[in-house]
């Protein structure tokens, strides 16, 4: 039988087959890394723990606001962070380049997103 953490890893990476993906890490809510690979040249722990919290305090402004969050899309000069929710236990941070298909990428990520609600 595959173990879980396994099954997560292959599922990552069929997100990273998609054009312009450079990295995909999945982040457990208190900002644990589970699976996946951080960006290259960044402080792993510091890195998941920061996505946690950004997640988070997005996630109560919506609530705030009586509405949800569907994703954070933060644009930096050279690249492009996407995180998301990925259930009650994670969330998805994947890093992308800033000059891909936006749309076509988000759709990889839902589907990433759904494949690991099923795996968790």
């Amino acid at each position: 039988m595959i173990s879980m953490t396994k099954a997560l890893e292959e599922v990552l990476q069929g997100l990273k087959k998609v054009e312009g993906v450079h990295s995909t890490t999945l982040v457990s809510r208190s900002g644990v890394h589970i699976a996946g690979d951080v960006p290259s040249g960044v402080h792993s722990e510091t890195f998941v723990a920061m996505s946690a919290i950004i997640i988070g305090a997005a996630e109560t402004a919506s609530i705030e606001l009586k509405t949800s969050l569907n994703y954070l899309k933060l644009e930096m000069k050279d690249s492009i962070l996407v995180l998301i929710s990925a259930g009650n236990k994670a969330l998805l941070v994947t890093k992308i380049s800033n000059n891909v298909n936006f749309e076509k990428v988000l759709s990889g990520i839902n589907d990433t997103v759904n494949k690991i609600k099923e795996t968790l």
